[in-house]
């Protein structure tokens, strides 16, 4: 594929992608009670289905033969490599948040690991002290109004919602590393991030196996975990905002046993 074909894909799917949070930019009763949204529940159901499958018989032994035979360090350096990778895509999303100083910080941490780092193998930014990042298109959406959408689980992804599937789109195929007129392989940031996922499930092996495999509905139990999860994450420092996610609509009810004229 041409630069030129390979930009106007890029453009084309970051039309579609904003076309389709708009269509998530309600946020619902049930979301600001705490509670979730999965109208399409029994197509995720499905999709849950084939997800376990796959990793039951693929992605799980795989991932567990990767972390028994790479040596531990070096699959902290593949996930450092990774890492690295996404940070000029994370500046991008910070400037779009608003956010210039965590845009400067993940470029910053970007050229020290990129150099001294050896492409990102190693992590001297964290050694002298630059601040972690972590960052994605799907914050950028909830920083400007989008809602959450109804809940989605994704073939070969897991669980997500409408919000945060067009974040994942989009930033597959909008990391600046993309653009650059040389590359060694195309789709990089592809590759190096299922690389991660196989070194984290790998290492985490016993808890993804009791969510899917020893919970008695590891369906709902993944989408309670990752909708529990990503809205801490987006809510930060505010932490009236996360509780307000899980406050009972039903707290400043009266009482209809109680007696009015008691003291």
């Amino acid at each position: 594929m041409t630069n030129f074909a390979g930009t106007a894909l890029r453009l084309c799917i970051m039309a579609l992608a904003l076309f389709v949070a708009a269509c998530a930019q309600t946020t619902t009763v049930e979301q600001a009670n705490g509670a979730f949204h999965d109208p399409y529940e029994n197509n995720n159901r499905s999709v849950h289905s084939f997800n376990r499958g796959v990793d039951r018989y693929l992605f799980r032994p795989a991932s567990k033969g990767y972390v028994k035979i790479i040596p531990d360090p070096m699959v902290t350096s593949f996930n450092s490599f990774a890492e690295n990778i996404s940070l000029p895509g994370q500046a991008v999303d910070y400037l779009l948040q608003g956010k210039p100083k965590e845009s400067g910080i993940a470029l910053y941490r970007f050229l020290i690991n990129s150099t001294v780092g050896f492409a990102g193998l190693a992590d001297p930014a964290t050694d002298f002290k630059v601040p972690q990042v972590d960052t994605d298109f799907g914050e950028t959406l909830h920083v400007w109004g989008v809602g959450e959408g109804p809940y989605l689980e994704l073939p070969l992804y897991g669980p997500s919602t409408t919000r945060d599937a067009v974040g994942v789109v989009v930033n597959l195929f909008t990391n600046p590393l993309d653009f650059a007129p040389t590359r060694p392989i195309d789709n990089l940031g592809l590759y190096t991030e299922l690389v991660r996922r196989m070194g984290d499930r790998g290492r985490f092996s016993d808890t993804v196996d009791s969510i899917l495999y020893e919970s008695a509905d590891s369906y709902a139990q993944a989408r309670l975990i990752y909708l529990q999860n990503r809205r801490f994450e987006l809510a930060g420092d505010d932490e009236d905002a996360y509780l307000g996610l899980y406050a009972d609509p039903y707290s400043d009810a009266s009482d209809p046993y109680e007696d009015p004229y008691a003291e």
